[in-house]
Formats: C-alpha cells, sequence, structure tokens
C-alpha cells in the first residue's frame, strides 16, 4: 500500500483535542516540519504525551495549542529552560501531568501488553504519589511487598521523523531511536516525515509498514533540532529563539518561521 502523502495531507491527521505524541529525544529528530504545519492549520486543544519536550513542543505550547502537556523533561538541554513552558507553567495556563522516566516506560509497557497498568517500585517512598492520586500503591500478591501500579499511558496520533522510509511506510530511525517505536505500536494513528521517501529500504527497519497510516517527505523536517548523521542542532537557531523569547517577540519569530 501505498501511504505517501503530503506534509499538508499528514498533519490533517491530527485532530483538535486529540493526544499527540512527539518523537525524537530532546534535540535530536524532533518532527518540526510536522508541528509547523499543525501550527499553520490552526490546530489546538492538544494534549502532549513526549518522553521528553524540547523546541517543537516549546513552539505548540506558546502558540497556546496545548492544554496538557505529560513529559518528565521539557527544556533545551543546554541552552537551558524551553521560554514558553516555562511561561505557561509559571502562569498555570498549562495543565502539567507529573511524569518520571519509570512512569512513562511502565505506562507505555501496560497498553502494549493489553493490560490497565504496569507494577513497578520507581516512585515508592517519593512525594511524586501525592502529585499524582491517579497511581495507586498496590500489594505484591506473590511477595507482599507494596509496589507502584502505573497506569497505562497512549496516544490517539503519534508524529515521528525518521532517517528514511518507503513508500509502505517501513522506516529507519537510526541509532538513537529514543521511545520511538513504542509510541508507534500505541497510537491510533502514526504520521511519519521522513528526510527521504524511497522505493525500498535497503538498510534496517525499526518501525514497521502495518503500524504507519502516512508517510511525508520532510527533507530537513527536524531542524533546528538534529537528525544524525544528515545535519547537526543549529545552535544559532536555538539561541535566535531564546532571544526572541526574552523580548516577548514569539509570535512574530512564529510567524516568520511557519510564514504567516
Amino acid at each position: 500500500m501505498d501511504k505517501r502523502a503530503t506534509l499538508a495531507e499528514a498533519a490533517a491527521l491530527v485532530r483538535d483535542g486529540d493526544t499527540l505524541a512527539l518523537g525524537g529525544m530532546t534535540l535530536y529528530r524532533r518532527p518540526v516540519a510536522l508541528v509547523c504545519e499543525l501550527l499553520r492549520q490552526g490546530r489546538r486543544d492538544l494534549s502532549l504525551l513526549c518522553f521528553t519536550a524540547g523546541y517543537e513542543s516549546d513552539l505548540l505550547v506558546g502558540a497556546s495549542r496545548v492544554r496538557r502537556v505529560r513529559t518528565c523533561y521539557f527544556g533545551l538541554e543546554s541552552f537551558g529552560f524551553a521560554p514558553m513552558f516555562a511561561q505557561a507553567a509559571s502562569a498555570s495556563t498549562l495543565e502539567i501531568v507529573e511524569e518520571s522516566e519509570s512512569s512513562l516506560a511502565f505506562g507505555l509497557r501496560a497498553t502494549l501488553a493489553g493490560v490497565g497498568f504496569m507494577p513497578g517500585q520507581g516512585w515508592l517512598g517519593t512525594d511524586l504519589l501525592r502529585l499524582r492520586p491517579d497511581v495507586k500503591v498496590i500489594e505484591d500478591p506473590y511477595t507482599g511487598r507494596p509496589v507502584v501500579a502505573f497506569p497505562a499511558v497512549g496516544c490517539d496520533v503519534a508524529a515521528i521523523h525518521v532517517l528514511r522510509a518507503d513508500r509502505a511506510g517501513n522506516a529507519m530511525l537510526g541509532s538513537n531511536r529514543a521511545v520511538d517505536v513504542e509510541l508507534a505500536l500505541v497510537a491510533g494513528r502514526t504520521i511519519l516525515t521522513a528526510e527521504e521517501v524511497v522505493e525500498r529500504l535497503d538498510g534496517p527497519v525499526d518501525i514497521i509498514a502495518p503500524l504507519v497510516t502516512a508517510v511525508a517527505a520532510a527533507p530537513k523536517g527536524a531542524w533546528p533540532t538534529s537528525c544524525y548523521p544528515l545535519y547537526p542542532v543549529d545552535g544559532r537557531e536555538i539561541i535566535a529563539y531564546l532571544e526572541a523569547c526574552a523580548a516577548g517577540q514569539f509570535a512574530a519569530y512564529l510567524g516568520h518561521l511557519i510564514g504567516t
């Protein structure tokens, strides 16, 4: 099946109010081109699910397109805080679901296993349990010891940027796969943007075609985040973004970025 689509067609698969999972890790292989198209199309009221959230997520938050965030980290690595997220969090205009690496990992595993929760010991003895009353401590029926029941985590749609994909949706992620394979497995719909769409992959397949809804060609689609080994993080652009936000010029920056 040929699943090729334009970037606009792929972005149209995301609906207002969806839980949107964004692939990649920190400032590496983020689906920036797809996020920019969502901004052009005016998508709003999104719940973001990210193992780590960064530049692309900050654009959505700054444009007031996000109502809830679930991530264990939201920032720009060595460049500092994500400015629009920090502003929204300080103003309490954004619902923030407290997560950690363990809660997200166990939650994804629960969904993959087809169960409502996955037990672990990650939060025992911490204050995170007071912040998340939906996360329960239960008794292990085999040992009698307490364990944390981490709720299953899923999403309506996952957007993942890949190095290369074929027209059917088989894709290559590269050396840092983050949790992108898991996101593709739990998502109701999976959108791939690819540096290159080829007739047939000549390398290892990380995401298989049956999981994929649409594939859109997007050369440099992760810029200004990196897409190793094709291009590095554009530090100048990240700094330009931070300077614009600090000067109260987020709207101008975004308008220039997405061409509006």
